[in-house]
């Protein structure tokens, strides 16, 4: 899942960078200094440091030392530091200030996940993902409107559910769907995550927006106007890797020589 992610994750990087730079010429964003490569060498060396912390997580995952959960908790550690050690700008009053707004943000957020699963809840006793599920495999025997369907329900059950629920509830409802037309599974893996990203900052619940507009204190709808174009980039790279697999499977197959 990992490797299939890598090429989809950089065409929408550029994506997004293509995007983000015609709207800054377009509306004439100022600019805050001049690009150098000496500036750049610059800054690199002074956040050095700092920019260990994915290489911690990432390679602590992926070497099999640690979980995600307990990979985020070894990057905390790093970074305390980090911060009170190496660059010696960390305070305890600035902790203090820190953990108290993180908790602040952190339960904004958390009131819209506790909502979601209360709505995941009703979703599993009412099997509407079931049903859903079994109305898509009615509908078209064709693999191109299946996949179409499959992207309809997970971007509107992302829009409404955290992820977590999203992919408990209703993925082991649709593999066999999957499986019956011949879908790689990496393949489908990709088209849920990609789909329940779009959905976690698509209002209302939005979890990512959410936490983002809670740091920022900016209003969430103000923001999702803004965010409007950037999801559209999203959603076309969702149709790329939908409908042209080799976009996700080719690295995949590459490497493992199949």
């Amino acid at each position: 899942m990992f490797l299939a992610g890598v090429i989809p994750g950089i065409l929408g990087g550029g994506m997004m960078m293509g995007l983000a730079y015609y709207l800054a010429v377009r509306y004439d964003f100022p600019r805050e200094e001049a690009f150098s490569l000496r500036m750049l060498w610059e800054k690199f060396r002074a956040a050095s440091w700092a920019l260990m912390l994915p290489v911690i997580i990432l390679g602590g995952i992926f070497g099999g030392i640690v979980t995600a959960t307990e990979g985020a908790g070894l990057a905390v550690v790093a970074a305390l530091f980090i911060g009170f050690v190496v660059y010696r700008e960390l305070t305890l009053q600035h902790l203090y200030k820190c953990m108290v707004r993180a908790s602040v943000q952190t339960a904004a957020v958390m009131l819209l996940v506790a909502a979601s699963a209360l709505l995941g809840l009703y979703l599993t006793e009412a099997r509407l993902p079931q049903q859903m599920a079994q109305a898509i495999l009615g509908l078209t025997d064709s693999p191109v409107v299946v996949l179409m369907l499959l992207n309809l329900l997970f971007l509107v059950l992302g829009m409404f559910l955290h992820g977590a629920a999203a992919i408990i509830l209703v993925v082991p409802m649709v593999l066999p769907l999957v499986h019956q037309f011949g879908i790689d599974p990496i393949h489908f893996g990709l088209i849920v995550t990609l789909n329940l990203a779009i959905g976690q900052q698509t209002p209302p619940v939005a979890s990512v927006l959410a936490t983002s507009c809670a740091i920022a204190k900016i209003d969430i709808w103000t923001t999702t106007r803004a965010n409007l174009p950037f999801i559209g980039v999203l959603v076309a790279l969702l149709m790329l890797v939908t409908y042209v697999p080799s976009v996700s499977l080719g690295l995949v197959n590459w490497v493992y020589g199949s």
